[in-house]
């Protein structure tokens, strides 16, 4: 469906917001920047930001939509006889290798996770993020595998695949933050996924088989 006139300034303004507001809060820190200083510095009201980002965190994690639904995603669109933490494995790998600036491997990450580390706010929505997203994965395995409610298996499993999916990223912020290298930090967290799928062990990864369940 092709975007409209109204719909495309709508997107547009909303980018230029949070543009906005990214900017002033990797300068000045989370903390220190308020919202009508947001509004004055993109020339709009504090209703029109307020109307576009309910909260404050909300125009530094503009694109969180992207990321909760991230490894459900992958894992709805895993192959015939791959399980579920093999896709997220696979498709975490995937990113690594092509040194992907959509996991934070690209220099411009360190400011970013800087402002998040400075900000017990902003700390607080990444948790709450990393929960939507498990909720998510587990609702897609419960779907997928026919879980009954009283099974707890999805739940738990959808905690492991989480784990290691929030390592890795814990893993390249961390690093990045330091100022490495980005390909330098590629090549140690592919050493790392190694490490946490045998940790994961056969239980995990042999999990929701596409063609098998």
């Amino acid at each position: 469906m092709t975007e409209g006139l109204r719909e495309r300034k709508k997107r547009q303004t909303r980018q230029y917001i949070s543009d906005v507001a990214t900017a002033l809060f990797v300068e000045r820190g989370f903390d220190a920047v308020t919202v009508a200083e947001i509004a004055d510095a993109a020339d709009v009201s504090v209703n029109t930001v307020y109307n576009y980002f309910p909260a404050k965190e909300d125009l530094f994690f503009d694109r969180s939509a992207g990321m909760v639904d991230r490894l459900a995603r992958w894992v709805r669109g895993r192959g015939r006889g791959e399980s579920a933490a093999v896709a997220v494995l696979r498709e975490l790998r995937e990113e690594v290798e092509s040194v992907s600036p959509r996991i934070g491997l690209m220099p411009e990450y360190a400011r970013f996770m800087r402002v998040v580390e400075e900000a017990p706010a902003l700390r607080s929505r990444l948790w709450a993020l990393a929960q939507e997203v498990q909720a998510n994965l587990e609702a897609v395995l419960r779907e997928e595998t026919g879980a009954a409610d009283e099974d707890e298996r999805p739940y738990l499993i959808a905690g492991q695949i989480g784990w290691a999916h929030g390592a890795v990223m814990a893993v390249i912020g961390r690093e990045m933050v330091k100022g490495r290298n980005p390909n330098e930090v590629s090549r140690e967290v592919l050493d790392l996924l190694d490490d946490i799928e045998e940790l994961l062990g056969d239980t995990v990864l042999n999990y929701a088989v596409r063609g098998e369940i």
